[in-house]
């Protein structure tokens, strides 16, 4: 019988500390979503410090959040390449991509999401959304760029921001770069002993919104990838609609791009003249 009554004990305070799990698991998901502040919020560096001019931008969101951002201008530009970047750091970080597409004859925006960087506001799924659209019509209305010329760029959680852009407007082509199926999907392969589908209180569901894309897309994934695993990148390359291609890099999640040297701008490079030399 003591041993019964132990094991009874044991069992509900496994289940009160699974419950409390779950519970902290709920409320504390924006943290595990979002490192605004991972190196730092601080913009400690702008594009001059590899060479390139740029212009800085301020854009007021339908909710009335001023985002910050950098337009990076290319002389003779092929389009215009939208950049959304990944969940930690800001736009700072992010400079050795855009000293490459600056190499590849396209001009740049890139923002930060309201809550990073100089952006205002408070980070959420549909306020990223919101920033994406502002970005978007600053381009197509202030700068007067036509869709067709736009490239939108979405690297890991900016992948699916991006992808939720594209599904809602059309622009010239969409890429994502070692970016997931959905928020609830990465979570389960996390924690797979959790209901971590009905606790999600995120979506992000890239899968979905790339399969209503209608524009070419390219998927960029490395089967190194520590953080989103390759089987992602191959299942929204499933999903995404014709004319479509999967470029496959070597290297971790944050340098892959950079590991993969000429593979990478080879494939970038292939993607982008075929969809634009159509635009001229």
């Amino acid at each position: 019988m003591p041993m019964v009554n132990f094991m009874a004990s044991f069992g509900c305070i496994v289940g009160v500390l699974y419950v409390l799990f779950c519970v902290y698991l709920y409320f504390m998901q924006a943290r595990l979503v979002y490192y605004p502040n991972l190196p730092s919020r601080k913009v400690t560096v702008d594009p001059s410090r590899v060479g390139l001019e740029f212009e800085p931008v301020t854009i007021t969101t339908s909710d009335d959040v001023r985002i910050d951002g950098w337009f990076i201008p290319a002389e003779d530009a092929k389009g215009v390449l939208l950049f959304f970047h990944g969940n930690a750091g800001n736009i700072s970080h992010r400079l050795d991509s855009l000293a490459i597409f600056h190499r590849l004859g396209l001009a740049t925006l890139i923002i930060d999401y309201r809550g990073y960087g100089r952006s205002e506001g408070r980070i959420s799924e549909k306020g990223t959304y919101l920033d994406a659209e502002a970005a978007w019509q600053y381009l197509t209305e202030k700068r007067g760029v036509q869709p067709e010329k736009i490239l939108i760029f979405g690297r890991s959680l900016g992948g699916s921001i991006g992808a939720h852009l594209a599904a809602r407007y059309t622009p010239g082509g969409l890429i994502l770069e070692s970016s997931f199926t959905s928020v609830p999907d990465m979570a389960a392969s996390l924690y797979p002993f959790l209901p971590v589908r009905l606790l999600s209180r995120f979506s992000y569901n890239t899968r979905e919104y790339v399969q209503s894309c209608r524009c070419p897309v390219l998927i960029i994934h490395s089967p190194e990838d520590e953080i989103i695993p390759f089987p992602n990148g191959e299942e929204l390359f499933a999903h995404a609609q014709e004319p479509k291609m999967f470029l496959p890099i070597q290297g971790g999640h944050n340098d892959g791009f950079l590991d993969s040297g000429r593979t990478y701008l080879n494939g970038l490079e292939r993607f982008i003249f075929d969809i634009l030399k159509n635009t001229e």
